[in-house]
């Protein structure tokens, strides 16, 4: 037998041997078996939470990044044209 099995075995035990004593000494704390926090928790998030507001680009700004992207294709393009 592994070592690595026998240590899988006592601490199965030992873990049994742990919850029959929490039984007897009426210490027993339930296990959840799920993730996270529990439903009903105090300190749960609402909810529904409304969509957080988009944030709007000013004409002027949508302007100079057209302008800037257009510079950069154009760049692009001489580089390109260059390379053949």
């Amino acid at each position: 037998m592994e070592v690595s099995r026998i240590l899988e075995e006592i601490d199965s035990q030992i873990s049994k041997l742990q919850q029959a004593r929490e039984l007897l000494s009426g210490t027993a704390v339930k296990v959840s078996k799920g993730r996270g926090r529990p439903k009903g928790s105090k300190n749960a998030k609402p909810a529904a939470k409304a969509a957080p507001r988009r944030r709007k680009i000013s004409p002027e700004g949508r302007k100079r990044i057209a302008e800037a992207m257009k510079k950069r294709w154009a760049e692009r393009r001489k580089l390109a044209a260059a390379a053949k």
